[in-house]
């Protein structure tokens, strides 16, 4: 696969509101629901574009739920969001009575998750999220690995009936794909680098230092990494995830989410049931996460083993783990 230049940076939340604009143009039935985040979520561009069709209902994320599920059953595609620790943070009995058990027509897009909220701290840190989220039945779970694949999961989501969830990053970062790049499905992952020795399965902010660890552990080390930014984490790639084992002998999952629950576990169900493998899932211990100033993020990131000489040490350790 040709990889973006990594010289263009660019931000999720502003590629989501811009998406909606264009939607919304084609669609009338699409509306906005906030909590009073819509500058910071980017839809107040859908806002501004369509007055009538963003409802910003305050600092009130149960009732966001709510007034969301009550917009689908008077037949809108409904685009509901804030800041993840909110959402689901604050309303899950929402979701999962008034949203996911009537398989309602509500997009949960959310931000702000994981250690890159930086100086909001433990408190705004969401690292559960993934893990409640796909646990809950018709709900699909959904983390995008930079502003193009937001460009171009957030119209599936608008034509795919029922609930979904979608994980955006605060900080801006580096795309991975070209702009024309357009190969992304629902229960789809893509191979951004092939590889033979060993397989990283990232989602989110995370695929761009898994790039970076197979590329140093190529040149000085010899391994051969397969990439794999797994966007759609509930449903999952089963077969991917199988070929990938069956291929590689060993994973390494990384994600700036609790180990437990979130794609790491969800891997491991797939190789534990198809083809056992080891499998070193990497993101945050049962631990909360810290604060930190923005200028600080990557030694954040680091601290918790985040960081692309952390994935290199762990496909060392794994690879020794492989059975021959």
């Amino acid at each position: 696969m040709q990889l973006s230049d990594k010289n263009i940076i660019s931000d999720m939340r502003t590629a989501y509101g811009k998406t909606l604009v264009e939607l919304g143009s084609k669609d009338p039935n699409i509306v906005c629901v906030g909590a009073d985040t819509t500058d910071s979520l980017k839809t107040k561009l859908f806002g501004d574009k369509f007055p009538n069709r963003l409802y910003n209902v305050g600092i009130a994320e149960a009732n966001l739920v709510s007034i969301a599920a009550g917009l689908a059953i008077a037949g809108k595609v409904v685009f509901a969001s804030t800041y993840a620790a909110f959402l689901p943070g604050r309303c899950l009995d929402q979701i999962r009575n008034t949203i996911c058990y009537p398989f309602l027509n509500v997009k949960l897009v959310v931000s702000h998750a994981g250690l890159t909220v930086g100086p909001d701290g433990a408190s705004h840190q969401q690292i559960e999220d993934i893990s409640t989220m796909r646990t809950i039945p018709n709900m699909r779970v959904l983390v995008p690995s930079d502003s193009i694949a937001v460009k171009n999961l957030i119209p599936l989501l608008s034509y795919t009936p029922g609930p979904f969830f979608m994980r955006l990053a605060r900080p801006s970062n580096s795309n991975i794909y070209e702009d024309n790049f357009e190969q992304f499905d629902i229960g789809k992952c893509n191979v951004i680098r092939d590889g033979s020795d060993i397989t990283l399965i990232a989602c989110g902010l995370m695929v761009s230092k898994a790039i970076d660890a197979a590329q140093t552990l190529e040149k000085e080390y010899a391994v051969s990494c397969r990439v794999i930014d797994m966007y759609s984490i509930k449903p999952i790639d089963v077969d991917l995830v199988y070929h990938a084992a069956v291929d590689t002998g060993a994973i390494v999952t990384i994600e700036e989410h609790s180990i437990i629950g979130g794609l790491g576990s969800a891997v491991c169900e797939v190789t534990a049931e198809n083809h056992p493998v080891p499998v070193n899932r990497m993101g945050i211990g049962d631990i909360f996460g810290e604060s930190a100033r923005e200028t600080e993020i990557e030694s954040l990131l680091s601290k918790y083993g985040l960081s692309s000489d952390h994935i290199i040490e762990s496909v060392l350790k794994s690879r020794k783990r492989i059975k021959k």
